[in-house]
């Protein structure tokens, strides 16, 4: 089985111009999209105009590897492990290490309920790709994933469609644009309601396992223009890439992981200048996708927000602002947790109780779906 790291060991050599940009280069910049890049790459132009610099792939390698060893907290920014090493590999390749970086900006708002990150790189084929991140270890960047089940529109993808408007600004020539798990989301969110000259300059939009959206962004003038450019890739054990609507066809990817592992694009299986394909996700996908849709269907909006609001101040009670810092210090989170369910209202409480008790029935009900041949 080969990943990204065999790819650019393969195909490090070639340019862009001399191998075209493929699947493989997608969730290799969408990955590159998760580290701290903060102090490295510069940010986006000033709204006057002027351009604030780019700066090489290489370079941005050689400055971050010069930061994890000098700054002991930036490794606890590292969201995937191997992040660091693919940096590496990328800027000491032909192929990636020319590349420039700009336009980085990464944006965390507890009062708005926003998380918020991604970059640009031009990739030396008189193109442009616009990467969004997906969801980070903060609680807020979940909670904001939560917000997607009842809102029309949460807060980053108002930023994503300004910031592509932005950057569209500030380049010329085809755009291409994509992101893992919610980053792909914004991509196509942003996409879809930006102006339809930025609309006719895009070329291609990759949503890495990424959540889909309310039914009326599915159902708008702005999605329908640029439905036919989506790829959309989701692992054979998909969930996220399965949550919501998305109004398009999925390519089912080879992952090395299982469960909820394969979610991440370093366990997907790549060739010379492609994804490993199947043909169907797994009767467990199936399962999980139909349970959840379900469960959520059966909700109304306001259930589903007082569910997901009444979640996030329990484990907000804890005090921490991240996963890792929730596991860190488990025993003294789980007493604050609980202390804060001892504390909660009576009607919260039976909303929580009952919620959760409509799931377990939901996923009974559908127990056969794992016992079924898997379908495309």
């Amino acid at each position: 089985m080969a990943h990204m790291f065999d790819y650019i060991a393969w195909r490090g050599d070639l340019s862009f111009a001399q191998s075209p940009f493929n699947p493989v280069d997608n969730i290799i910049f969408s990955q590159l999209a998760y580290l701290p890049l903060d102090g490295i790459v510069p940010g986006p132009s000033p709204y006057d105009g002027v351009e604030s610099g780019s700066i090489s792939v290489r370079r941005a390698a050689e400055l971050f590897n010069e930061k994890l060893q000098n700054d002991p907290d930036i490794e606890q920014a590292v969201i995937f492990k191997e992040d660091p090493e693919l940096l590496r590999a990328m800027g000491s390749s032909q192929r990636f290490g020319d590349c420039r970086l700009y336009g980085y900006v990464n944006l965390i708002d507890v009062e708005r309920e926003v998380q918020f990150a991604a970059v640009c790189a031009d990739t030396g084929d008189n193109s442009s790709f616009i990467v969004y991140r997906g969801t980070d270890l903060t609680l807020i960047g979940w909670k904001e994933d939560f917000n997607m089940s009842f809102s029309e529109v949460v807060p980053a993808q108002i930023e994503a469609a300004r910031y592509l408007e932005k950057m569209a600004h500030r380049t010329r020539g085809p755009l291409r644009i994509g992101g893992h798990s919610k980053g792909g989301n914004l991509a196509i969110y942003a996409a879809s309601q930006c102006g339809a000259k930025i609309q006719r300059r895009i070329t291609d939009i990759y949503s890495n396992d990424s959540p889909g959206f309310h039914e009326k962004v599915i159902e708008s003038d702005g999605f329908a223009q640029i439905r036919g450019r989506i790829h959309s890739f989701i692992p054979q054990e998909s969930v996220v890439g399965l949550l919501l609507e998305h109004g398009n066809d999925h390519h089912v990817i080879k992952s090395s992981q299982i469960g909820l592992r394969q979610h991440e694009l370093h366990s997907w299986e790549v060739t010379h200048n492609d994804m490993v394909h199947l043909d169907s996700v797994t009767q467990g996908s199936l399962f999980v996708n139909k349970t959840l849709r379900e469960w959520i269907s059966e909700l109304d909006n306001e259930h589903r927000e007082q569910f997901f609001e009444a979640l996030y101040t329990i484990l907000s009670a804890s005090q921490a602002k991240s996963i890792p810092e929730l596991g860190s210090s488990w025993f003294r989170n789980a007493g604050l947790i609980l202390k804060t369910l001892g504390n909660i209202d009576d009607s919260t409480r039976v909303l929580i109780r009952k919620t959760l008790a409509a799931l377990i029935s939901t996923a009974r009900r559908n127990i056969e779906t794992l016992l079924k041949p898997a379908e495309e």
